[in-house]
């Protein structure tokens, strides 16, 4: 079912949607493995489309986590809150983020985890690309993941992605292949947030 949505929304829209199929239970436990499971952490979940990774970030923190995802698809978006009621579901683009996150009295999040494609990365109308968003709001000991497919781990696009995590991150680690994942892929996990100044 979420199989044919995603084919459907790739295709109607390939810059925006980031795979043809669902991420699975083996990369979405891999993507959230970095969120704190104690306390009340406050957590971020940039393009969560159908849920893959909001379901892994509920299992994963007990529910305890203030959960805010950002979604820009209208029909994803609905398709998340109706499944997610303890989520706060917002429809807007991910850099709109301190806006969003103001909104909410939000100063400082603990972990940002992202499912989106490398196109939302790119420079805005402001000139700052989405990592510069994201390190504006992450306290100082937060985290941010990544996933990216394998096969086009070296591909020119995915080296620039990468290189710009590690210019607005002071420690990126990338983890070993996920092979129970359709295609293959990789988790990049980015700690220490470097601000302008």
């Amino acid at each position: 079912m979420d199989t044919g949505r995603f084919v459907r929304e790739f295709v109607r829209d390939p810059l925006h949607t980031a795979s043809v199929t669902p991420s699975s239970r083996a990369l979405a436990a891999a993507v959230v493995r970095a969120i704190p499971t104690t306390g009340l952490p406050v957590v971020v979940e940039l393009g969560p489309g159908t849920g893959a990774f909001t379901r892994a970030i509920q299992e994963h923190t007990g529910g305890r986590a203030r959960h805010v995802a950002v979604e820009l698809n209208p029909g994803w978006a609905r398709l998340l809150a109706d499944r997610h009621p303890e989520v706060d579901v917002v429809r807007a683009d991910a850099r709109e983020l301190p806006r969003v996150l103001g909104e909410r009295g939000i100063t400082a999040v603990d972990a940002v985890v992202s499912g989106l494609p490398w196109v939302a990365y790119s420079p805005g109308p402001d000139g700052r690309g989405l990592h510069a968003v994201i390190t504006e709001v992450l306290a100082p000991t937060g985290v941010f993941t990544q996933f990216g497919y394998t096969w086009t781990r070296w591909a020119p696009p995915a080296r620039r992605q990468l290189a710009d995590l590690r210019a607005h991150f002071a420690e990126v680690t990338t983890s070993r292949t996920v092979w129970r994942n359709v295609p293959p892929a990789i988790v990049h996990e980015a700690r220490r947030p470097v601000r302008p100044g």
